[in-house]
């Protein structure tokens, strides 16, 4: 249960990914910040409890921009641990379909629960795989999200290139263009929420120029236009899918996004990392945002995202730990500590400060999913928080606490709110028996690989 206000009194130090400093703390009030305390400032009404943060560090929580929940149960499999991206995706396409309706509520499951213990409040997942049997995929994650107490971006993705017309899926993992559009019908007039505090959201995320057709590019574009809801896919991610564009397209891969009319405002995308500076200046000028995947760019070779070039430009960048088979983790902390040092190796250290990665982590975040509500504390957001302690023998010895977060390594939260509501409390989340999921996890994992 949550008092319906509180004091967060005090904190050790606060990151409010913004300019309004908040030394004494914040106050919440049914679910929402209402004020921000100055140094020796007091509530100024009575609170009906507090909470003393002298040990925390307080972050707005953190905002995960893309993801696959469902490779949680392929993760560090030996036989692509060591293949770029395009020999992955075939030799992993043929496990993935697989999925049931028990395995995919499992994996989101742990992926939603392992973010949530990194101090992620939403989660954006890009989910596109719905063989038989698994046709309300997005359901199943929807009632994950709803247990685990969280926000989510759940986009409807789609594969309609198969193999047999010259994509990269095996045949029997497409849908045609009728399934896809009606589901994605269905799925927002059911469950899209709108306005401030919403706990599920839907977008149309199309998987990736190599696996959808343009029509299914189009006709995905003209209906989140219709409804108003945001458009997501992968692109630029590697040269191999440059190529493949040039090839099947005639088109580089920005060209064949403006294409299919979905350069704008309305757009994220994952990876970005293969632009010149004429694509840079183009996805700038229309808003389209940008995830950067740093640990999964690593993992599979494919590069660096141009992360300042593309802000300079006009296009937001926010974080996203991609899938859990080219992550092999869950951690927005982990994300954003390889996020610092990656982009420092492209941009140097002295442009790449702790407080900018952070700063993309939650406020650039909210911006790429269309937020407003969430990603930095000010009067009016959402109370959701991430407060982390600084007392492993990582931080001893360390001075400045917001950069010791990134630089020592933090990895798990001590305590996290959403909405007001405190969802893990010491390290623990509530109501979750994390060693029993981690056993009918494991043991699907085991049978999906088995087949």
């Amino acid at each position: 249960m949550t008092a319906s206000r509180i004091w967060i009194k005090k904190p050790l130090a606060i990151f409010t990914a913004n300019d309004v400093p908040a030394p004494g703390g914040l106050v919440i009030d049914d679910g929402v910040i209402v004020e921000l305390l100055d140094v020796g400032q007091s509530p100024s009404a009575p609170v009906d409890s507090t909470f003393d943060a002298r040990e925390h560090v307080v972050l707005p929580g953190l905002i995960n921009t893309h993801h696959h929940f469902y490779q949680t149960l392929t993760r560090a499999w030996g036989p692509v641990v060591n293949q770029p991206l395009f020999p992955w995706l075939k030799t992993l396409y043929p496990v993935w379909a697989r999925l049931t309706p028990e395995r995919l509520e499992l994996a989101s499951k742990v992926a939603l629960a392992e973010l949530l213990l990194s101090g992620c409040t939403t989660a954006a997942d890009h989910h596109y795989l719905f063989p038989d049997g698994l046709e309300n995929a997005i359901d199943i994650q929807i009632e994950a999200v709803r247990e685990l107490g969280m926000r989510a971006m759940l986009t409807r993705g789609s594969m309609s290139l198969g193999e047999a017309d010259g994509g990269l899926p095996p045949q029997h993992t497409v849908q045609t263009a009728e399934a896809i559009l009606e589901d994605s019908e269905r799925l927002i007039a059911r469950y899209h929420q709108r306005g401030d505090g919403a706990q599920i959201q839907i977008a149309l995320a199309p998987c990736s120029p190599f696996s959808v057709t343009p029509e299914i590019m189009r006709a995905s574009a003209a209906l989140a236009e219709y409804h108003d809801v945001r458009l997501h896919t992968h692109l630029a991610e590697t040269l191999d899918e440059e190529e493949f564009c040039k090839q099947r397209f005639g088109l580089r891969t920005v060209d064949y996004l403006d294409s299919v009319g979905w350069l704008s405002k309305r757009t994220w995308l994952a990876h970005g990392i293969h632009f010149n500076d004429d694509e840079i200046a183009r996805l700038g000028k229309a808003g389209t945002g940008i995830c950067h995947c740093p640990c999964s760019n690593m993992r599979l070779a494919s590069g660096i995202c141009p992360t300042l070039a593309l802000e300079a430009a006009g296009a937001p960048i926010g974080l996203g730990v991609d899938g859990s088979a080219s992550n092999d983790a869950s951690n927005m902390m982990l994300e954003a500590r390889q996020a610092l040092f990656i982009q420092r190796l492209r941009y140097g250290a002295e442009q790449i400060t702790p407080d900018r990665v952070l700063g993309w982590a939650t406020r650039g975040s909210a911006n790429l999913l269309g937020r407003t509500d969430v990603g930095e504390l000010a009067i009016g957001k959402q109370a959701d928080l991430a407060l982390f302690k600084l007392d492993e023998l990582r931080f001893s010895g360390s001075h400045d606490p917001i950069a010791a977060l990134l630089l020592c390594g933090a990895d798990r939260a001590d305590r996290v709110m959403v909405g007001g509501r405190w969802r893990v409390i010491d390290g623990q989340i509530e109501g979750l028996d994390v060693a029993q999921l981690i056993a009918n996890h494991s043991q699907a994992a085991r049978d999906l690989i088995a087949g």
